[in-house]
């Protein structure tokens, strides 16, 4: 009996085994380069404390920022040139982030996210993309939207449409 309980032990240890995927055993939830919560607590956490190498350095090449206002569409470069001054006064942003929703595409190398964040200007919603490449997440997008509750959209639609664009609805 001693015999067959090895056997079946060595048969669900090589099952084991060769089921991991090599790329997905690089990923250790420790190193918070492969884990994509932690990259984004990360990123969050550069920003608060003005450590623009870290901030900028969880980017993509390719990354682009969508910001809060519709003239806010910049690629990484552009984006450093506009937050560089306020990471270089030593103060940039503390968004403070909460519910995170991360999902993998089939592969594990691509992950879409959103998260709500606790800001200056009220809650916020922040969304974006990231790549696992060179054995690391880097974020390739993303979006900062500020959230209006339903309840007030009329009172912020008349403060922010004007005369001539609400004739243009109609």
């Amino acid at each position: 009996m001693h015999i067959s309980i090895s056997r079946y032990l060595l048969v669900f240890v090589f099952i084991l085994f060769s089921s991991c995927n090599g790329k997905e055993s690089v990923r250790k939830v420790s190193d918070n380069s492969a884990d994509p919560d932690k990259v984004m607590d990360s990123w969050h956490m550069a920003a608060a404390r003005a450590n623009a190498e870290v901030f900028f350095g969880l980017m993509d090449s390719s990354f682009v920022y969508l910001g809060t206002d519709a003239t806010e569409r910049w690629n990484k470069e552009e984006f450093y040139s506009f937050a560089r001054p306020y990471f270089d006064k030593g103060k940039a942003w503390d968004f403070k982030p909460y519910n995170r929703q991360i999902h993998y595409s089939a592969s594990k190398n691509t992950a879409w996210f959103d998260e709500l964040l606790d800001t200056w200007m009220g809650v916020c919603r922040g969304s974006g993309v990231m790549v696992f490449k060179d054995n690391e997440w880097k974020l390739t997008h993303y979006h900062l939207s500020v959230t209006i509750d339903n309840d007030l959209m009329d009172g912020f639609l008349e403060l922010t449409n004007p005369p001539e664009f609400k004739s243009l609805k109609k």
